[in-house]
């Protein structure tokens, strides 16, 4: 039978799942829960069945309160404001950039002085002049170090609300909010703190603050922030590590999961019995063991804490005060009751918790060695099948070879078991599965296990003996840059399987098949079960490549990437181009690898059969690098003037990368004049043409394009302005024409004159802004010339992506989290004047 806590336990954490996608979590439950049946009572079954409804309930309104903060911090701080206000510090200061400033300065740029990002609720006080209604938190950069929660401050900072980056397809961006309560974030100018925590908490950020410094002191320069990612949970690392490390799926070696805790705890519980049972009248009263069990519950706690209180750590917490207690109790500790509780209690406090990568990880990596590490044992280990049936094979008596394969192949089935658990997990928050992975933990994970973190953790407390101190620092920091070196070699050799991002249906799916597997009593079932789970993986995935290349439509998404310009056009014979990507100037926010990339890869897609660069500004080919990395491109149109010009660093290379790979770059004088049908869809180039205007500047020689299905056509203008436009309007007249106008240069009062909105005459007008832009974008002026033309505006950083998608004839549009709705055609009905008689592809409508 299956244990009723855990099936309770699963329940309580698929509450996030159920909010965010309740159709294919309601699917997958109930053919989990048909499965079940007969290993679930009837009573555990109608449990679990209440436990998911009222944690997706609590999640959805978690959900649904983050989305009305949100709209309240974008009241208050749209534009973005300088505030002065009083604020209370509520998440333990983490450093950041240090590792980023140190990795640039081996290239020569001057290292800066280390600061933290700290969270903090702010209570009192105005912003841009208006007065703040209500608690706010926020994120602030550039804070001291000393600082711990509890402490009280007044701040004069520059805020904005957070990038939401809202789009159809990427996950829920307000998941984040409903769970931090962070809504803003921003630069501290000035900080003056009035009064120092006192609780617990603000002794925990003080220790770390103290063994933080400790560590800068003692590693080795090139392991300090490794030493802090392992032993205080602050992910620093310079960005060719980070990326060195997911490639080559040993990122979990440095995060603070479950094995750091019990390691920590266990040594804690060790020295703590050993001292015990030396106190005479205490060994002669009392079990030292019980006694060390229950002062091992805070221990866990407090070091989950103070390694950053990540999901990992408080899973692990939970899961070890649950075996400490049973100990305490005089009962034999169970795994899975212990893994069980430890599920219910993370989900009954926070119904969004499966929404944390590290729990999320931490879990099914827990769930892979409690149900899949002795069935791999004992396929994989010679003599492991006998050993667990109670023979002798395997033992001391063992042959020296088969030893020796059994002590190699245990640890493999070990890692094997970890890794299965965390597949699916990993599939969605990464765009590559390492291949060598297996290979690269076997050696690496007992560098990291049984060197790395031991010395480190025992650094921590030797700060009163130098010395030895400085021996641990030694032996750690040499640890760590040996699993560096493994990571690096690793990832270096490129052996990686890139998979598209499971959807909901097909993880819907997975925990059914698993489901029936679990509960079949025979092999050839259980196996027959997983037979059908691939299967029905398979054909989920056929689906989600049909969704994300329609067929027969014309599909505009115009995408939030904060300030800057992205639209993905799906063309109607199953074809994608891409104009621009966004960008933002010397921010660490990529967009292409935010945004753009994760969007191609959770709509299948490998290749963008033209991508337009409109004009060369960073906040439209800021992303395209990203973007193109492990994409197939058709061609590239560029007006040139980036290269006539000079566009910087990353333009050039842009270009120098797509040229080596053999992708035309195609000029003006190659496009005007000569529309061409792509993958069914008519598109024309309108401007600048013939050629590059050299009397003007880089908006006003935008690329100007009309893309036409049937009847219907949108229009983008890239961020031409008033010259541009008025030259458009003398040339073409009322043949722009279109139903969906991407506004000009962000809505821009320079743009979107009267004379070519009344031209153009759309039913819908995008507007590409972001939500921190101080340029007053879109302009109020602009806004109301549309609005007095009875235009629909979507604005992106309002409500989020606009998806425009037509058959030719009909018309819907909607945004992220909404349904479709119908949208009128252009007002004057019918084609253009000067559209031609054209037919559209053969998939289209008549």
């Amino acid at each position: 039978m299956i244990d009723p806590v855990l099936l309770f336990g699963l329940a309580l954490a698929a509450g996030a799942p159920l909010a965010l996608s309740p159709l294919a979590t309601a699917l997958g439950a109930a053919l989990a829960a048909a499965a079940l049946r007969r290993r679930a009572g009837r009573a555990a079954l109608a449990a679990a069945g209440v436990a998911l409804v009222v944690s997706g309930l609590r999640a959805r309104a978690l959900l649904d309160g983050a989305g009305a903060a949100y709209d309240g911090a974008l009241a208050l701080l749209q534009p973005p404001a300088r505030c002065e206000v009083a604020c209370a510090v509520v998440g333990s200061p983490v450093v950041v950039g240090a590792a980023q400033r140190r990795s640039a300065g081996a290239r020569g740029v001057d290292d800066e002085p280390p600061a933290s990002r700290i969270d903090v609720e702010l209570s009192g006080g105005t912003c841009g002049g208006r007065a703040l209604q209500g608690p706010l938190r926020a994120r602030l950069y550039g804070a001291p170090l000393d600082l711990a929660r509890g402490d009280r401050l007044e701040v004069t900072v520059d805020l904005a609300p957070i990038h939401l980056f809202r789009n159809e397809g990427l996950r829920n961006a307000t998941a984040a909010i409903a769970r931090s309560g962070i809504v803003a974030s921003g630069t501290i100018v000035e900080a003056r703190r009035t009064s120092e925590g006192r609780s617990v908490a603000a002794a925990v950020d003080r220790a770390r603050a103290f063994v933080r410094g400790r560590i800068e002191a003692t590693f080795h320069p090139d392991a300090v922030a490794l030493g802090r990612a392992l032993v205080l949970g602050e992910t620093d690392l310079a960005p060719e590590d980070q990326e060195a490390f997911r490639e080559s799926g040993l990122a979990h070696l440095l995060a603070v999961s479950g094995t750091h805790l019990v390691l920590a705890v266990a040594g804690f519980a060790a020295a703590l019995r050993a001292i015990l049972v030396r106190v005479g009248p205490i060994a002669a009263r009392w079990d030292a063991g019980r006694i060390t069990a229950a002062l091992c519950v805070p221990a866990a706690w407090l070091y989950a804490d103070f390694a950053g209180g990540g999901g990992s750590a408080m899973r692990a917490a939970a899961m070890l005060s649950c075996a400490m207690g049973a100990r305490l109790l005089g009962l034999r500790p169970v795994g899975v009751r212990c893994f069980a509780l430890s599920l219910a209690g993370a989900a009954a406090v926070d119904p969004l918790v499966a929404w944390d990568l590290s729990f999320g990880l931490s879990a099914a990596a827990t769930a892979g060695l409690l149900w899949l590490q002795r069935p791999l044992a004992a396929l994989l280990v010679p003599g492991e099948r006998e050993r667990g049936d109670g023979g002798a094979e395997g033992g001391p008596g063992a042959s020296p070879p088969r030893e020796l394969a059994r002590k190699v192949l245990a640890p493999l089935a070990t890692t094997l078991a970890a890794m299965f658990g965390c597949t699916p997990l990993l599939l969605m928050n990464g765009e590559t599965f390492p291949l060598l992975g297996v290979a690269a933990n076997v050696v690496a994970a007992p560098i990291g296990e049984l060197a790395a973190l031991p010395f480190c953790l025992a650094h921590a407390v030797l700060s009163w003996a130098p010395p030895v101190e400085r021996g641990c620092a030694l032996v750690g920091s040499g640890a760590l840059l040996a699993v560096r070196a493994v990571a690096r070699a690793s990832a270096e050799t490129g052996v990686v399987l890139r998979l598209p991002e499971p959807s909901p249906a097909q993880l819907a799916a997975l925990a059914a098949a698993i489901a029936l597997a679990w509960a079949a009593e025979r092999r050839g079932r259980r196996l027959a079960a997983l037979a059908a789970g691939a299967a029905a993986w398979l054909l989920l995935e056929g689906a989600a490549t049909r969704a994300g290349a329609p067929r027969g439509v014309l599909r505009v998404n115009v995408l939030d990437v904060g300030q800057g310009d992205a639209i993905l056009i799906d063309l109607p014979e199953g074809g994608a181009m891409l104009v621009d990507a966004g960008g933002f100037v010397g921010s660490p926010v990529d967009t292409g690898a935010r945004v753009l990339r994760p969007l191609l890869r959770s709509r299948r897609r490998a290749r963008l059969d033209a991508v337009v660069l409109s004009h060369p500004h960073p906040d439209h080919f800021g992303g395209l690098p990203a973007t193109v990395e492990g994409v197939e491109v058709g061609e590239l149109w560029d007006t040139g003037q980036g290269e006539a010009e000079g566009a910087g660093p990353v333009y050039r290379k842009l270009l120098s990368d797509l040229r080596r790979r053999g992708v035309p770059i195609v000029r003006p004088d190659a496009l005007c004049g000569r529309p061409r049908v792509l993958s069914g869809a008519t598109i024309e180039v309108l401007a600048p043409c013939p050629e590059l205007h050299p009397d003007r500047g880089a908006n006003d020689n935008s690329f100007v394009v009309r893309i036409t299905y049937g009847a219907r056509s949108a229009l983008l203008v890239g961020d031409a302005e008033h010259e541009a436009e008025d030259a458009l309007v003398a040339r073409y007249g009322a043949a722009l024409r279109a139903d969906l106008l991407k506004v000009g240069h962000h809505g821009s009062r320079t743009s979107t004159g009267a004379a070519l909105l009344a031209a153009v005459d759309p039913s819908i007008a995008a507007v590409s802004s972001g939500v921190r832009n101080r340029f007053g974008h879109p302009s109020p002026e602009v806004l109301s010339r549309l609005s007095a033309s009875g235009v629909a505006i979507a604005r992106t950083d309002r409500g989020g992506a606009l998806t425009w998608e037509t058959d030719g004839e009909r018309v819907l549009w909607s945004r992220p989290g909404e349904p479709p709705r119908p949208a009128l055609g252009r007002r004057g009905g019918g084609p253009p004047p000067d559209t031609r008689a054209r037919a559209p592809g053969k998939n289209g409508a008549p």
